[in-house]
C-alpha cells in the first residue's frame, strides 16, 4: 500500500491503516546557500506539530532545535545550557511540507553541509509539552503521547539550565530515580530532583526541582517505546521506535530491535566521559567487514563538533550491531548503554516505479552533496558503467559506503578512491562522471538489501522485503567468490535447489550448498555451506527482488524460436528496464536493456551484467510492447530453451 493509500485508509477508518514512518520522521541533507531555503520533506509540521533539529556536518557550530510549541525562530542548542534564542529571521520556520531556513550560519551558511532531523507529533511516536514552573518541587505534567514514554528530554527555555534526560533503561529496576544531561558527557545521576522518583505513565510524567523553577518556562520532548504495540504501517500494527539498552562487550555483537533502524542515538550511562552520539543512514550508517574498515559517521548532541567516525556500528535487518568494536561510547565492556532507535521506512508498498527506480546518464557536475544522478529519491543501490565503452558493471550500496563489487567479476569488494556520496535525498554522486547509472530504492515487496557474516554451516539470513523473494543476488564482499543468484523460475517445482552465477554465462547449477535446498520466506532466506554464500567468517551482501503489480515483474518463459515478434512476455506494464538470462537448459549472458538507452523496434542497446563489453545495438533481441516486451532472436527466444527475466515499469 502506498503512502497516499495509507493516509486515505486511515482517514476513512478502513483497514486499520496507520501512519508511515516517512510521515513522522525524516533525515534531510542540504547545502547552505546563505539565503532563504525551503526544505520539502513531506512532513506536516505547521498543522500537526513537531521538532526540527539541525546540525552543520562539516564544521563546528551549535545544534539548532525549533519546535511547533514554542514557535518559529525560537532556537535551543542541545550542546548548551543557554536559554532559547528568539529571532524569526534566523532560526528555522515550520511549514505544512517541511521547514524553511534563513540566512544564518548555524543552519544555512553558504557551501556548508547540514543535516536536519524532523520529528512529527504523533501518538506512540513523539510529543512536545511546554509548561511554566511553580518552584514547589514535585509536579506532574500531562502529555498526549498515548503511551508510556521511553525517553523524556526537558530544557528550561527562559533561563539557562541543563537538558535533563529520563530513559526507561537508565536503570533496570528504577530508571525514574536517575537522570542524565544531554548537553554533557556525564554518566547517570541518582537524584529525586529529576523525576521525583516517579515512573511516567501514558498520560503524565513527574518532575522535581531540576525542572521546576518558579516562573521559568520549559519544553519537554517525549519519545515513545513501541513494544509490539505500535500502530504504524498499512496494517496499523508496526513498531517504529524503541528505547532500550544493552551491555557492552568490547567486541562484536548485535542488538535486536525487531526492525532495521535508520536513526540511532546512543549514550553510555556508566561512563562519565562519553559523548551522546547519533547515526543515520543518510550520512553514513554502514556495515564494516572488519576493524580495518572505516567507522560509521556520527554527530554529538552535547558538542558543537563536526561529524566524525567513532565506531564500527552498523544497521541490520532486525537491529544494529558492532564489528570488533571496543569504543567506550558504544560498546565498553560491562557498561549499561542506552539507545533510542527509529525504524527505516517506508512501510508502504510502492505504486509508482519512478519513485523507486531510475536510469540516468551523469551530468558531470555536482559534488558530494549535490547529486549528479538526480533520481528524485534517496538511492540505496546503484549500478554504474560506461554504456558506450568497455567497462566493469560496478554495484554500490548505501550499506557498504564507498565500496563496490563488479557483477562481471568474482573479485572481492573494492574501495573507491574517487569522490563518492550517497549523502543526498534525491540521488547520488560519483566523481563527476558521465557514465550511466541504474538506481534502486529499498521498498517493501519490491527491493531489499541485507548484509551478513557467514558461518560455514547452514543458516537463515533475515531480510525486510516483507514478501517471499523472487530473485536473490548474493556476493561475498571479503573474498573472491562468484555471485550466486536464486530465481523463482529457475525450476518449475524446486527453484531453491538451483543457483546461477551472475558473473558468468553458465546456466543453472544444481547444488544444495547454495540455498540448502530451502525455499525463502517473507522474513528469511537460507544459505547452505557453499563458500560463495556462507563461508565461515566471510562477509556477504544480498539483494532481494520481488514483483509488485504495475511496478516490477519477475518471471520465466520457454522460447519458441519465432522471430516475428509474436512471442509476448506479459508484465502488466511497458517496462523501462529488462534483464533476461537463458538459465534452464542452456548457457546465456545476463542481458539488460532500458528505455533510457532505447528499447525500440529493431536493434536494441544491450549490455551484459557478466561482461565488460560495450553496448551492442545490432541484434534485434526484444521489442517494446504495451503490456511487456516481445522476444525475437536466439539471445532471448531460442526454441525450447528456458529463460528468466526481471522487469521494472
Amino acid at each position: 500500500m502506498s503512502v497516499s493509500k495509507i493516509v486515505a485508509a486511515a482517514a476513512s477508518g478502513v483497514g486499520g491503516a496507520g501512519l508511515d514512518v516517512d510521515e513522522v520522521f525524516d533525515t534531510f541533507l542540504y547545502e547552505g546557500d546563505s539565503s532563504t531555503q525551503t526544505i520539502t520533506n513531506g512532513i506536516d509540521l505547521s498543522g500537526k506539530g513537531g521538532l526540527v533539529w539541525i546540525k552543520k556536518r562539516d564544521g563546528t557550530t551549535t545544534h539548532s532545535l525549533v519546535d511547533s510549541e514554542r514557535g518559529d525562530g525560537k532556537m535551543l542548542q542541545s550542546n548548551s545550557t543557554d536559554a532559547e534564542i528568539s529571532n524569526v529571521g534566523y532560526a528555522q520556520a515550520l511549514t505544512s511540507t517541511g521547514f524553511t531556513v534563513y540566512d544564518w550560519t548555524t543552519v544555512n551558511n553558504s557551501g556548508d553541509d547540514y543535516v536536519a532531523w524532523t520529528f512529527r507529533k504523533a501518538e506512540k511516536f513523539f510529543d512536545i509539552v511546554t509548561y511554566t514552573g511553580d518552584g514547589d518541587g514535585a509536579k506532574t505534567i500531562s502529555h498526549n503521547l498515548g503511551s508510556v514514554p521511553g525517553m523524556i528530554i526537558v530544557k528550561p527555555t527562559s533561563t539557562t539550565g541543563n537538558w535533563n534526560v529520563y530513559h526507561r533503561k537508565m536503570d533496570n529496576s528504577s530508571p525514574q530515580s536517575y537522570g542524565m544531561y544531554l548537553n554533557e558527557t556525564d554518566d547517570r545521576v541518582y537524584s529525586i530532583n529529576f523525576w521525583n522518583e516517579t515512573a511516567p505513565t501514558s498520560t503524565q510524567f513527574s518532575i522535581n526541582s531540576h525542572s521546576n523553577s518558579n516562573t521559568q518556562t520549559y519544553v519537554a520532548y517525549l519519545f515513545a517505546h513501541n513494544n509490539n504495540d505500535g500502530e504504524f504501517g498499512p496494517d496499523g500494527d508496526a513498531d517504529i521506535i524503541k528505547c532500550g539498552s544493552y551491555t557492552g562487550n568490547a567486541g562484536s555483537q548485535e542488538i535486536d530491535l525487531g526492525f532495521e533502524p535508520q536513526w540511532v542515538m546512543i549514550k553510555n550511562a556508566d561512563n562519565a566521559h562519553s559523548n551522546w552520539a547519533i547515526w543515520d543512514v543518510m550520512r553514513g550508517f554502514t556495515r564494516a567487514k572488519d576493524a580495518s574498515d572505516p567507522d560509521s559517521i556520527s554527530l554529538y548532541p552535547n558538542t558543537s563538533g563536526a561529524e566524525s567516525g567513532i565506531a564500527r556500528i552498523y544497521p541490520h535487518a532486525t537491529g544494529f550491531g558492532f564489528v570488533a568494536e571496543s569504543a567506550g561510547t558504544v560498546n565498553s565492556n560491562g557498561s549499561n548503554i542506552i539507545y533510542m532507535a527509529i525504524r527505516r521506512g517506508p512501510l508502504a508498498v510502492p505504486d509508482d516505479a519512478t519513485k523507486v527506480f531510475s536510469v540516468l546518464t551523469g551530468d558531470g557536475n555536482g559534488d558530494s552533496t549535490t547529486p549528479q544522478f538526480a533520481s528524485g529519491f534517496s538511492v540505496d543501490t546503484a549500478l554504474i558503467r560506461s554504456a558506450t565503452g568497455t567497462a566493469n558493471n560496478n554495484l554500490y550500496s548505501r550499506l557498504t559506503a564507498n565500496k563496490y563489487i563488479s557483477t562481471n567479476s568474482s573479485a572481492a569488494e573494492v574501495t573507491d578512491a574517487t569522490d563518492f556520496s550517497f549523502a543526498a535525498n534525491t540521488g547520488w554522486y560519483l566523481g563527476g562522471t558521465t557514465w550511466t547509472s541504474w538506481m534502486w530504492k529499498r521498498a517493501p515487496s519490491y527491493f531489499d538489501v541485507s548484509t551478513y557474516t557467514g558461518t560455514g554451516s547452514a543458516r537463515t539470513v533475515s531480510h525486510n522485503l516483507g514478501v517471499v523473494p523472487e530473485m536473490i543476488w548474493v556476493k561475498c564482499r571479503s573474498h573472491a567468490e562468484s555471485w550466486v543468484t536464486y530465481h523463482k523460475n529457475m525450476d518449475g517445482s524446486a527453484p531453491e535447489d538451483y543457483g546461477s552465477y551472475l558473473n558468468d554465462s553458465v546456466g543453472r547449477v544444481d547444488s544444495a550448498n547454495f540455498w540448502n535446498d530451502t525455499a525463502p520466506t517473507s522474513s528469511v532466506f537460507t544459505v547452505g555451506t557453499a563458500s560463495k554464500t556462507n563461508g565461515s567468517s566471510k562477509d556477504y551482501i544480498a539483494m532481494l527482488f520481488a514483483s509488485v503489480e504495475g511496478v516490477s515483474k519477475l518471471g520465466g518463459y520457454t522460447g519458441d524460436g519465432t522471430t516475428d515478434g509474436s512471442k509476448v512476455i506479459d508484465c502488466g506494464f511497458a517496462p523501462r528496464f529488462i534483464l533476461i538470462k537463458k538459465a534452464i537448459n542452456g548457457n546465456g549472458n545476463w542481458r539488460y536493456y532500458d528505455t533510457h538507452r532505447g528499447i525500440v523496434a529493431g536493434g536494441d542497446a544491450a549490455l551484459l551484467l557478466n561482461q565488460t563489453d560495450a553496448q551492442n545495438s545490432t541484434a534485434d533481441s526484444i521489442d517494446p510492447h504495451v503490456t511487456g516486451f516481445t522476444v525475437i532472436d536466439g539471445n532471448t527466444n531460442a526454441n525450447t530453451d528456458g529463460y528468466i527475466f526481471y522487469a521494472i515499469a
